[in-house]
């Protein structure tokens, strides 16, 4: 898709307008892309002070505290990883025109959903059915 949309720099999506017209899926095409940047920035923060400074402290609770530090900076970086995944798909999804529809039923997502959750896949009844099935589950186990 080549951008061929400028948006107004107080544009925000709203009900009113067709659903996923132009203007909507360039919105969020550049909040996706903002937020795989910051993502981005924030991993390469994290990569670069686990290089620095080894567990080399002599106190047995300094090392104790580094390296939950430590495993909690991987933690948050994994996370970021597996959003960065999700994200380069909601971006691929607005390229193939499927973005803003729920993968089970076609139906609309919606704006405020989107607002809230840009990589959301499900519409909201879909994502209950969803949890209601993972909670029967876990019940079961």
């Amino acid at each position: 898709m080549v951008n061929t949309v400028t948006l107004p720099p107080d544009y925000v999506p709203n009900k009113k307008e067709e659903y996923m017209n132009d203007m909507q899926l360039e919105y969020f095409r550049q909040k996706l892309l903002a937020w795989k940047k910051d993502l981005l920035n924030q991993s390469s923060g994290t990569l670069e002070d686990l290089r620095q400074g080894g567990l080399n402290q002599p106190d047995d609770i300094d090392r104790a505290s580094l390296e939950t530090d430590k495993s909690l900076d991987l933690r948050t970086k994994d996370r970021a990883r597996k959003l960065i995944i999700k994200i380069d798909e909601a971006l691929e999804r607005i390229e193939d025109g499927t973005y803003g529809y729920c993968e089970e039923t076609g139906e609309e997502i919606g704006i405020d959903r989107l607002m809230a959750r840009p990589i959301a896949t499900l519409c909201v009844e879909a994502q209950e059915r969803h949890e209601r099935m993972e909670k029967t589950y876990e019940d079961e186990a």
